[in-house]
């Protein structure tokens, strides 16, 4: 992610066609697009098609990592921001933020009660409230230090206008010198999309709270303390090949203390420490100054979620620069050894025996199977010389215990340029795994480049498009940039990176979620709010594209040229060679439907009745919604073929899927 938001040998039995849809006007002449099936000209990976994880739009934290108590111990800039006293009159010294940061520097305030008079509450507002649901379990947790017993506490969920709404008792067990933790239960009575959390303090004596946590019990898996179900079925339904993460700049920080450090983010949740986002502060017009990161979302819970769902993990990991739009601060090279030493030991973290360090802390975590991690990523976004010196430190150490690791590097922030070319020259010359492009741009520039890597060099180094997605006229804000026009020229420039998987081997698009009343950044592929989630028009494109990869390349031609934009058409094709499949990609970027006749060239025996789903919107600013989350999204219908001839009517702003048997 950029910190500046525009820097940056069997035969199938089954077809399945990406087309244009079924015309509202008056189609031009038809077009005849050949599709060579006896010929395959590359290979498509398993993975090709992945998503992009980032923390930023409240995407963990109030997102996807489902606890619910915004910062839940104390460690924000501001220790009570979140937080608020209610009582009738206030006690001086009742409340109190303690720091022991002697004694605990990965988490040193807790709150300290001295409970003498009056009932009084601790109320917290949640991430822009607290999404609650009629009739799910709330569990409630705390660590306390319990020194003058006599303190219970009355814990509920109540709504604006301070109706209850959920509610338990807490009765603290233990006492002594000694930190404990103990969890109570109770189930909500209302759903409310805008809730709190009370704390109601009654009787006398002295207590110190400490992560205090309330999370749902329908997270994904079912989880303790896991992830939002919704959000994560969302991805699990793309099938995606790989889970690119943390993120991008995320993992630069503005400067090096304020990157992103892995070990910091494994093991119990207390012993994580949190820091500031660094998009707390990035953009002037979208201030978010309770941006944390508590990490309650780790590498062990990332590695975790890609197992799930059938994903590679795609970790990056800082290379000793700051991000390079901010401080641009770099360790000196003679200090580089701990970054390198980080890589190395979290490829042991994910693939190590149990009788390694960090094998036996992975184990220790639940997860005695290693993850089979096969690639890392070195530095995000960054570049120049300084960029270049670090690549061959890290590169030499990584693949003198670990050969077969594939290694990703950066090109910087644009497609294009000096720093581009610098960088793609040097990595190409040193012979590199990937390199990682990003391209952040207008539909005119996506459609303009579909032919980008037809022409790319064929030989060991390969593409990893990291980050993409077409930026809306600069007029359009939020939720408002992820419209059908964005969707189409992204569907249109994918068919270029397909027809040339020899090349482009993966790509995701970014960024993945974003919270509607806690963005920084957009467009995004997936919108959420406290309880609700939808997928944009991009969301349905990139679902279509990685849930029928193929695992060969063949090709489909007019006029017998690659189709990169003759009357808007735009496409490609794969063989599926375990599913029995042809798939075919193609989109029409023109205001009017075109007839296409495409010969399917080749020794096969096609049924003809095939079905057909359709991705299409006369409006180009069509937009999906909560209210409307399938405004753009796959209908099906039914095709017709003559011998191996298929001929459909295609509509205007169109990319469609269709799949026909074959003996």
């Amino acid at each position: 992610m950029a910190t500046k938001m525009y820097a940056k040998g069997l035969f199938c039995n089954c077809i399945i066609l990406f087309l244009l849809a079924p015309s509202l006007t008056k189609a031009q002449n038809t077009h005849l697009i050949k599709i060579e099936l006896d010929k395959p000209i590359a290979k498509v990976q398993p993975n090709m098609w992945g998503v992009f994880f980032e923390d930023i739009n409240f995407g963990a934290d109030g997102g996807i990592y489902a606890e619910l108590i915004k910062n839940r111990s104390f460690e924000f800039t501001k220790p009570l921001m979140g937080w608020s006293i209610v009582r009738a009159k206030p006690q001086e010294g009742e409340v109190l933020v303690v720091n022991r940061k002697d004694v605990n520097s990965a988490n040193p305030r807790y709150l300290q009660i001295k409970k003498l008079t009056d009932d009084f509450e601790l109320v917290n507002e949640g991430f822009k409230g607290i999404g609650v649901k009629k009739g799910v379990r709330y569990d409630f947790s705390v660590l306390y230090h319990q020194v003058q017993p006599g303190v219970a506490m009355v814990l509920q969920l109540i709504d604006g206008d301070k109706k209850v709404i959920g509610q338990g008792t807490f009765n603290p067990k233990e006492s002594g010198t000694n930190w404990f933790k103990q969890s109570v239960s109770f189930v909500a009575t209302e759903t409310n999309p805008k809730a709190k959390f009370s704390i109601l303090f009654q009787g006398k004596g002295k207590i110190d709270l400490d992560m205090i946590s309330l999370f749902p019990t329908d997270t994904w898996k079912n989880r303790p303390q896991g992830l939002r179900a919704d959000m994560v079925q969302l991805l699990a339904d793309m099938k995606p090949g790989f889970i690119r993460f943390p993120g991008g700049c995320i993992v630069e920080g503005t400067d090096l203390a304020n990157r992103y450090q892995w070990k910091n983010t494994i093991g119990p949740i207390e012993d994580r420490k949190m820091i500031i986002n660094r998009w707390n502060m990035e953009f002037a017009h979208r201030p978010a100054p309770d941006y944390f990161q508590s990490f309650g979302l780790g590498f062990f819970e990332y590695f975790q979620l890609a197992e799930d769902i059938g994903s590679d993990a795609l970790p990056i990991l800082n290379c000793g620069m700051a991000c390079q739009f901010n401080s641009g601060e770099v360790v000196a090279l003679d200090e580089l050894e701990p970054y390198v030493q980080d890589a190395l030991d979290l490829i042991e973290f994910a693939n190590g025996d149990v009788s390694t360090k960090w094998g036996k802390k992975r184990a220790d975590l639940g997860h005695p199977k290693p993850f089979n991690l096969k690639m890392l990523g070195v530095g995000n976004e960054n570049w120049g010389p300084q960029y270049m010196e670090r690549v061959s430190i890290f590169k030499n150490a990584i693949k003198a215990k670990y050969p077969n690791i594939k290694l990703i590097y950066s090109s910087g922030t644009d497609p294009e340029g000096d720093r581009f070319n610098l960088l793609n020259n040097y990595l190409r010359n040193e012979k590199a795994d990937f390199i990682d492009e990003h391209y952040y741009r207008s539909a005119d520039w996506f459609l303009k480049n579909a032919g980008r890597y037809d022409n790319y060099p064929r030989n060991d180094t390969k593409i990893f498009v990291g980050e993409y997605a077409v930026h809306a006229d600069k007029s359009l804000t939020g939720k408002d940039k992820n419209n059908w026009q964005s969707a189409l020229a992204s569907a249109s420039l994918m068919t270029g990176l397909e027809r040339n998987a020899d090349v482009v081997q993966m790509a995701s698009y970014a960024p993945l979620f974003a919270h509607v009343d806690a963005w920084q950044w957009a467009p995004d592929m997936i919108w959420v709010d406290n309880l609700k989630s939808y997928g944009t028009p991009d969301y349905y494109v990139q679902k279509l594209f990685s849930t029928n990869k193929g695992t060969d390349v063949v090709s489909a031609t007019l006029d017998n040229k690659n189709i990169i934009g003759q009357n808007g058409l735009y496409a490609s094709s794969v063989l599926d060679n375990t599913k029995k499949e042809l798939i075919i990609k193609i989109t029409n970027n023109a205001e009017q439907s075109q007839n296409i006749d495409f010969y399917l060239e080749g020794k096969i025996n096609l049924k003809q009745k095939g079905s057909i789903e359709e991705l299409s919107h006369s409006n180009l600013n069509q937009q999906n919604s909560f209210e409307n989350p399938l405004a753009v999204s796959p209908q099906k219908s039914v095709v017709n073929l003559k011998g191996k001839s298929l001929k459909v009517e295609l509509n205007p702003y169109s990319f469609n899927v269709i799949k026909i048997r074959f003996k």
